[in-house]
């Protein structure tokens, strides 16, 4: 256990750690578009990242994204990935959905 405990102060793994999974905000509606949040743990940050769906002729389409930026804290993560994705929205209006991988 003595050694387990020196290990851990050398290397850092002791340390308080993210949460490993994606963690969701709820999600907002936007020009027609729904946005979900969903920042990605990265070395005890979170990496700007959600999704963006619209229903189409009666069929959910979603597209996400992942950008390089990252966050000390989860809600400025959050804040940032809805701001994100509010520029991605206005930027490629309906052309978002327009291929095949949605």
């Amino acid at each position: 256990m003595v050694f387990k405990r020196l290990f851990q102060s050398l290397t850092g793994s002791g340390a308080k750690e993210v949460d490993t999974k994606a963690a969701a905000a709820d999600p907002i509606t936007y020009k027609d578009t729904i946005i979900t949040a969903t920042p990605l743990p990265e070395g005890g940050q979170y990496k700007t990242a959600g999704s963006i769906s619209q229903t189409i002729d009666g069929v959910v389409k979603t597209t996400e994204f992942i950008r390089a930026d990252n966050h000390a804290s989860l809600d400025a993560a959050i804040e940032h990935s809805v701001n994100k994705a509010k520029q991605i929205v206005d930027e490629r209006g309906s052309a978002l959905f327009d291929s095949d991988r949605c």
